[in-house]
C-alpha cells in the first residue's frame, strides 16, 4: 500500500503521462509536485521498488499497471469527495479541491463504496471529470478544448480542465459551467481571445480560459 506522499506522486505521474500512455520526465514531476529534482529521484527509487513505476535513464518514468490502479483509486476518492462536498454539504465548486486532496487518502474501501452508493453512483464530479468505478475503470468521453475549434462551433461544456479556484469562480460568474451550451462566434487574431455565446449571452473569454473549457468533440 502506497504512503500519503507516494499516492500524490502516482496521481501526478498518471495525469502527466496522459492516463499512463507515455513516459514522464523527472523535471516535469518536480514542477507539478513543487519540489526539487533530487527529491523526485529519491521517490522514483521508492516507487520502482514497489513496482508502481518503471524508470529508464533519459527516457523517464512510466507508470505500471499496479501503479495506475493505485492512482485511479486515489482519483476515484478525490472526485467522489468533491461530489459529496458540493451536492450534500453545499460547498461551491471552487472550494472543494483542497479539501478533497486531504480526504482522498482515507484508506477504507468500505467507506468509499458506501459514499459512492450514497451519492447514487455518479459518473462525473462537479467539474465534469469522470469518476473511476470501484474496479478502477474510467470512461473518458471524447472532448476537446474550446480554443482549438473553429468559429461556428456549438456544443456542450463537458468539463473544466483546471481546478484553480479563481478560474472556477470566474466560470461560475459568467455561467460557463458543465452542462451549458456554448457557441463559438469568433476568435481575435491579436490575443487569441474568443467571442462566445453561453445561454444567449455574448462574452469575450481569454485564450487561457478557452483552453480549460472542454466541450463535446
Amino acid at each position: 500500500m502506497p504512503s500519503f506522499t507516494e499516492e500524490n506522486y502516482l496521481k501526478a505521474i498518471y495525469h502527466l503521462s496522459g492516463s499512463g500512455s507515455q513516459a514522464v520526465l523527472t523535471n516535469e514531476i518536480a514542477e507539478v509536485m513543487h519540489t526539487k529534482a533530487a527529491s523526485v529521484t529519491d521517490m522514483i527509487k521508492k516507487l520502482s521498488a514497489k513496482n508502481f513505476i518503471s524508470y529508464e535513464k533519459y527516457y523517464g518514468v512510466k507508470i505500471t499497471k499496479q501503479g495506475k490502479s493505485e492512482a485511479l483509486m486515489v482519483i476515484r476518492k478525490h472526485r467522489l469527495w468533491e461530489t459529496f462536498l458540493v451536492e450534500k454539504l453545499r460547498f461551491n465548486w471552487d472550494e472543494v479541491h483542497e479539501i478533497a486532496e486531504q480526504l482522498e487518502h482515507i484508506q477504507s474501501a468500505v467507506l468509499i463504496q458506501k459514499l459512492d452508493e450514497f451519492l447514487g453512483f455518479p459518473t462525473t464530479d462537479p467539474h465534469g471529470e469522470p469518476i473511476p468505478d470501484k474496479h478502477g475503470k474510467i470512461a473518458v468521453p471524447l472532448r476537446q478544448p474550446l480554443h482549438g475549434l473553429a468559429a461556428g462551433y456549438t456544443g456542450t461544456i463537458e468539463a473544466v480542465h483546471d481546478s484553480d479556484s479563481n478560474l472556477l469562480k470566474y466560470l461560475n460568474r459568467i455561467g460557463a459551467v458543465p452542462g451549458k451550451t456554448i457557441k463559438l462566434i469568433g476568435k481575435e487574431e491579436y490575443d487569441e481571445s474568443l467571442e462566445v455565446e453561453v445561454d444567449g449571452k455574448r462574452l469575450t473569454i481569454s485564450k487561457t480560459v478557452a483552453e480549460n473549457i472542454l466541450v463535446t468533440a
